[in-house]
């Protein structure tokens, strides 16, 4: 590694330093009284979050909506739904977010909308309906025994068929998730045209960017081809290559680049599904290539997925050697390439980390759930790219208890999961899957103090909030020295204060063949970093590459999570879980 290998990607940008903290509006914050979180809610929480540190909220749809995939279902992209608040409240949040320093990322959802868009209720009345090319509408298939079958045999990613019969027309129309979520046909350019004009509204509002729902998925397969048969007992088959990344993605996205966000500041991060070629990768987020700013890698997230999403397992478990080779794979490919990453390992889609990462314990004593929280903190900050949190993670929040049953559960995929794992008698394994990796692990209500309710509602909370949050809350954490709360708000000064080295600095993974011990090191601008991080539950001794031991001093400690670091002559002793960055003046 050069002195200073950062010039392929030198460019500050604001959007590259800055850190994320995503917003569930259903779970932050009840300003009402009605058990659902809302926009009045964050309006009163903004002074919390630009204290901790963040730069940017990106707010999770609060559009008018069903709510049949909690916002992801879209009615009408141009109306805030009256659950969450109104437009004048939209704007309050815009403004005040601006008038902290902070900017604000909407969710840009455009490879589906709901069923009850106007777009669609004009698409399904008849078959020469000026919007009926606005959605993917195919003829039946006939089965072998004469029977009516869909088009092809894609499963939807929440299970059963991706087509649903629409008996007025008697044609099929495609939709990747749920029933209730048509997809757009973005091959007919009136289709991207709305999208464009759907984007510039809000840009004009003050947005100052996207995060942009599956976009990956708005250009599929040409003909839609039948997927490969992979359970070969059943009709429907897994088609995630199929609706996916198809030949005319890069046309849309810098399409969208040139018509709508070339004309302001913005900063974008596509949600990619399903898209882990680094090449292909880097062909959206290359710097030159005009196109999106970033993606959210699932590497680490679906390291152990198996064939058929996250109910089932992966043929082998994860190894720290799983994780380290993610991690050098993605820093080391875009900082040589010009690209950017983002950093992120929870989102409403994502179980907690402290329990996540964690499958031999899911539920520790508050010790070890402390120094596991500032460890994956200490992980994140260490890294190249743009930082994303997700709400509470700055406490620590864990997933939901195991005496929680599907009754506690409202995601739409874990429902679904519950009752065919039940049909087919795998509730077992159904279970301690969803308590490892289940979406609603980190959707239930943030824990703002120890009243009634977390004080997230003075209601009936919309979902159950955790059980510990009497002990592990926003207040308690404020208070408290050494707390979860305040290790982040260190870490997002540590990482401002050193972004030279920790934002855009060169990569290098270190000791590639430890079973215990994950550590790297940075170089940028004239500083050297290390981070050290043992994953044994229990002490371990590490010994310092020559490489980097001048870094290795007890006054270039910057970031630690268990009392005072034990440093030895090149080497280093570790409790367990314990984390360690280092950087020199």
């Amino acid at each position: 590694m050069t002195a200073d290998p950062v010039p392929l990607r030198s460019t500050h940008r604001w959007w590259k330093e800055a850190v994320v903290y995503q917003i569930y509006p259903t779970s932050f914050q009840d300003s009402n009284g009605d058990g659902i979180g809302d926009i009045p809610g964050i309006i009163s929480r903004l002074d919390y979050l630009k204290s901790l540190g963040v730069d940017v909220l990106w707010l999770s749809p609060v559009y008018k909506s069903p709510l049949k995939d909690m916002g992801y279902d879209i009615s009408d992209y141009l109306a805030i739904d009256p659950r969450y608040g109104t437009m004048e409240d939209i704007e309050k949040l815009i403004s005040g977010c601006h008038q902290r320093g902070m900017k604000l990322l909407m969710d840009l959802v455009v490879n589906h909308t709901s069923e009850e868009h106007a777009w669609f209720m004009e698409s399904r009345k008849d078959k020469i309906n000026d919007k009926r090319d606005w959605y993917i509408w195919r003829n039946p298939k006939t089965g072998p025994n004469g029977e009516r079958i869909p088009p092809n045999n894609w499963r939807a990613v929440f299970g059963g068929s991706a087509w649903d019969l629409d008996e007025t027309t008697q044609q099929y129309y495609l939709h990747c998730f749920l029933p209730s979520q048509p997809d757009l046909n973005h091959e007919n350019p009136l289709v991207r045209s709305a999208v464009h004009r759907v984007m510039d509204f809000w840009l004009k509002k003050g947005v100052d960017g996207f995060r942009q729902d599956v976009i990956n998925l708005i250009s599929k397969a040409p003909g839609l081809p039948d997927a490969p048969i992979t359970f070969p007992d059943q009709f429907l088959q897994p088609a995630y290559p199929l609706f996916s990344n198809g030949p005319r993605l890069h046309e849309f996205l810098k399409e969208m680049r040139t018509a709508v966000l070339s004309r302001y500041d913005t900063m974008t991060v596509g949600e990619m599904p399903w898209c882990t070629d680094k090449e292909e990768v880097l062909r959206c987020v290359g710097e030159d290539r005009g196109e999106l700013d970033m993606i959210f890698q699932f590497d680490i997230i679906e390291m152990d997925f198996g064939p058929a999403g996250r109910f089932t397992d992966a043929s082998e478990p994860w190894t720290l050697k799983t994780l380290r080779d993610i991690i050098e794979g993605w820093q080391s490919f875009m900082i040589q390439n010009s690209g950017w990453n983002s950093i992120a390992i929870e989102s409403h889609d994502q179980p907690r980390s402290v329990t996540r990462f964690f499958p031999e314990d899911l539920y520790p004593g508050n010790e070890d759930r402390e120094r596991r929280a500032k460890m994956m903190a200490t992980l994140c900050a260490a890294q190249s790219g743009t930082l994303f949190m997700f709400q509470g993670q700055e406490i620590g929040m864990q997933n939901i208890p195991t005496s929680w049953d599907i009754d506690d559960y409202k995601d739409i995929e874990t429902k679904n999961a519950y009752q065919l794992a039940k049909e087919k008698g795998h509730l077992e394994q159904f279970w301690n899957a969803a308590r490892l990796k289940a979406r609603d692990n980190g959707r239930t209500p943030v824990q703002w103090d120890g009243t009634e309710n977390a004080g997230f509602t003075k209601g009936s909370p919309w979902m159950r909030v955790n059980d510990d949050y009497k002990e592990w809350n926003v207040e308690e954490q404020v208070k408290k020295e050494g707390s979860v709360w305040s290790f982040w708000k260190n870490v997002l000064e540590v990482r401002k204060k050193y972004r030279g080295v920790l934002v855009y600095g060169g990569f290098e993974m270190l000791d590639k063949k430890s079973e215990d011990v994950l550590a790297w090191r940075r170089e940028g601008e004239g500083k050297q970093a290390l981070v050290v991080m043992n994953w044994k539950e229990g002490p371990v001794t590490w010994k310092v590459p020559e490489k980097a031991q001048g870094v290795v001093k007890e006054e270039n400690v910057r970031l630690k999570n268990y009392g005072e670091v034990k440093i030895g002559e090149g080497e280093i002793m570790l409790s367990k879980w314990e984390a360690v960055l280092f950087v020199d003046e």
